[in-house]
């Protein structure tokens, strides 16, 4: 499960080795607006698909035979940049929200993975390995201009954007250990806002920037937990033998998805932003996984 954050199989989703599994704490539909995209193999292979935050109308927008993962919404909702090895290697790839109008943007012989787009829709920071090592780079939405802005011997990894386009969360083991960083959207200013023994992995701002959920083993299994931007304030939202991540938060804030194989297998949850009222989005005997919340167009 350590390799959660810098692994090339996050491409397939492999986001944990297992883990006791419990019974769905609620099920049910939520009155709530948006669209989340997820990764499942349900149809044979890891495809990105959509659904409605109620985990209705669901729709494979990849659907084709290789290994496609790792979605990420433009901040308008009408695109989808994800990550793929449809031309043999791992790239980083953007479609229209409705899975056409294909472009690879970075077409380049190292592993391109994990994009998040900049809230003006201008930039894409991703991370890859083409210069050795894991590191964080950003490049412009049409895949030019592509700028390091992490240089360590460490990997660095898992880039995601603030709301208001100043800073960037990455996953860094530099220290030793997994933590969560944060810097200047043009690498400056770096900060390690978790700094502690444990894993942690899987940052995800609030759509106000004033928090930040991620996973965390720090109490001895992986859950999905919430803290202040600076890293102060940390809350437990799941308590569960299962193993929870990939946070993602919902346009108005009030509600949380993750990931979770409480179930027996891995499914997409939804929750308060406080842990409350946890309620299963897919039900399939096949893997969903690595939710992200869009709103609506």
């Amino acid at each position: 499960m350590r390799s959660l954050g810098f692994s090339v199989a996050l491409l397939v989703l492999v986001a944990g080795c297992g883990g006791e599994s419990a019974a769905v704490t609620t099920t049910g539909r939520e009155a709530i607006s948006g669209r989340i995209a997820f990764v499942s193999d349900r149809d044979g292979n890891a495809e990105v698909y959509v659904m409605d935050a109620d985990g209705s109308n669901l729709t494979n927008i990849t659907n084709q035979p290789t290994i496609d993962g790792q979605p990420s919404w433009s901040s308008d909702g009408r695109h989808i940049a994800f990550t793929s090895d449809r031309d043999g290697n791992a790239e980083v790839y953007v479609m229209d929200a409705d899975g056409s109008n294909l472009t690879n943007l970075t077409n380049h012989p190292a592993v391109d993975n994990a994009s998040s787009w900049s809230p003006d829709g201008s930039h894409i920071a991703f991370h890859s390995d083409r210069d050795g090592n894991f590191e964080v780079y950003v490049m412009d939405v049409g895949g030019t201009n592509t700028i390091r802005l992490t240089n360590h011997a460490a990997q660095d990894s898992f880039p995601t954007w603030s709301p208001d386009g100043s800073r960037i969360a990455f996953v860094s083991v530099r220290d030793g250990d997994a933590d969560l960083y944060v810097m200047g959207a043009d690498g400056s200013n770096l900060s390690n806002i978790t700094n502690n023994g444990a894993f942690d992995s899987d940052p995800a701002w609030s759509p106000d920037g004033s928090r930040i959920a991620f996973a965390s083993d720090r109490d001895g299994n992986i859950e999905v937990y919430s803290m202040a931007a600076d890293g102060t304030d940390v809350v437990r939202l799941t308590d569960n033998p299962a193993i929870d991540g990939f946070p993602t938060w919902s346009p108005d804030g009030s509600r949380i998805a993750f990931q979770s194989d409480r179930d027996g297998n891995r499914e997409v949850y939804s929750m308060g932003a406080d842990g409350s009222n946890v309620t299963r989005l897919t039900n399939d005997s096949a893997l969903d996984a690595v939710p992200v919340w869009s709103e609506a167009p």
